[in-house]
């Protein structure tokens, strides 16, 4: 069995980050709780970002944050079904501002209805 070298290591294999500052909620029982996010393709993903600063940035000076390591993270991301850790992320999309239409564009209104099993009724049958 041959050892391998530094020379071998994989250049596009990411080292551990180390700590990350990780966003979190607070649960209902009074604990914090990991707070998830959605890739650009939907998927569920853990963050963590290396620096606080980072953190504040794309998610605010309010948000709560605790530290832990990348391989703690995952391990208590999987077992919920979340298998993608990503650091560092940066916000996509651009900030919406909500004070005045976009000229052209009135706002439009949508008439909300219940879900179904709100109001009592039985659903049609699918496919009949």
């Amino acid at each position: 069995m041959e050892s391998t070298t530094h020379e071998d290591a994989d250049p596009e294999e990411r080292k551990p980050a180390g700590p990350l500052y990780v966003p979190v909620r607070l649960g209902s029982a009074g604990g914090r709780q990991l707070r998830f996010m959605r890739t650009p393709l939907g998927a569920r993903t853990a963050v963590g970002f290396t620096s606080e600063r980072g953190l504040i940035a794309a998610l605010g000076p309010r948000q709560p944050y605790i530290r832990l390591a990348e391989t703690c993270l995952r391990t208590l991301s999987e077992p919920l079904g979340v298998v993608l850790v990503t650091v560092d992320p940066q916000l996509a999309a651009a900030p919406v501002d909500r004070r005045t239409p976009a000229p052209g564009h009135a706002p439009t209104r949508t008439t909300v209805r219940p879900c179904l099993r709100h109001t009592g009724e039985v659903p049609l049958a699918v496919g009949a």
